[in-house]
């Protein structure tokens, strides 16, 4: 018997399927998850939060704010101390579809003081901001610097150990109307000329060389992505405008320049215009 006898025997010994019966249905393949962010953080008041994007963002925002992407679609962004309890990310895909995802961040209790004493009147005189204003438009065009560094990505370390003798967020109410929130972390070592180094990678944006009125010799290092670090009243400086540093390297001495009631490093960070605490990225003071 040939091949194609054998063949036309097979079909006509086959059950027949009745006329009318229903067809089975096809079975569909499983749809492909959708893709989604991957994050980590301290998503609180003065946090932060570093992720990746879906695959194929094309852009991003959060609370319709844009964010800058890295070359493999990372990301960072934060929240000052005064955040609401929410946010939401939203990225763009390639084919127009949005994808979103809702972050809550968790309110903090901060050291708050009562004074039961008026806030002292007037403002600055026209002597001081003589002296000041230069001083705030070299830190706002440091502030301008977007510099191409990748230390926002690395787990920070502290400048220096010591005892912490001002945290972040704390503020004093005269009487019901409040003063500024203390917008950094003081770490105090005993000693003036104590030495401090760099909590990540970054770029120097600003070294004051002649002391500034309020922040003495003041440091500022650019992180990339807009993360920033502030390194106030210090007493040397050991790095200059546009030196690239790398974590633990060393960056000055500690002192008590500018208004300062005593020798310590106060070290402020910035997300953009939002304020940070430096304790949330690098744990507690070992």
């Amino acid at each position: 018997m040939n091949s194609i006898a054998a063949t036309l025997l097979m079909a006509a010994a086959a059950p027949a399927t009745p006329v009318g019966s229903p067809v089975p249905p096809a079975v569909a393949a499983a749809p492909a998850p959708a893709p989604d962010f991957a994050l980590d953080g301290e998503l609180t008041q003065g946090g932060w939060v570093r992720g990746t994007v879906p695959p194929g963002t094309v852009a991003l925002t959060l609370d319709g704010q844009a964010l800058t992407l890295d070359r493999e679609g990372r990301f960072i962004a934060a929240f000052d101390r005064d955040a609401g309890t929410g946010a939401v990310l939203a990225a763009t895909l390639t084919d127009g579809r949005q994808l979103t995802r809702s972050l809550a961040i968790a309110p903090r209790g901060w050291n708050i003081e009562h004074i039961d004493a008026a806030r002292r009147p007037g403002g600055p005189t026209e002597t001081f901001m003589a002296l000041r204003r230069p001083e705030l438009e070299r830190i706002n065009a440091a502030r301008q610097v977007k510099a191409d560094s990748d230390g926002w990505r690395q787990h920070f370390i502290w400048p220096v150990k010591g005892r912490i003798s001002g945290r972040f967020g704390s503020q004093r109410i005269y009487r019901g109307e409040p003063g500024s929130y203390h917008s950094g972390i003081d770490i105090t070592t005993g000693a003036s000329g104590t030495p401090f180094v760099a909590p990540a990678d970054g770029v120097v944006v600003l070294a004051a060389e002649q002391p500034f009125t309020l922040e003495g010799h003041l440091l500022m290092i650019d992180h990339g992505m807009g993360l920033t670090s502030a390194f106030l009243h210090c007493s040397q400086l050991a790095v200059h405008e546009g030196d690239r540093v790398t974590q633990g390297q060393y960056l000055g001495r500690i002192g008590s320049t500018g208004r300062a009631t005593g020798p310590h490093l106060h070290w402020g960070m910035k997300w953009r215009e939002a304020r940070l605490d430096p304790l949330l990225f690098t744990g507690p003071m070992p």
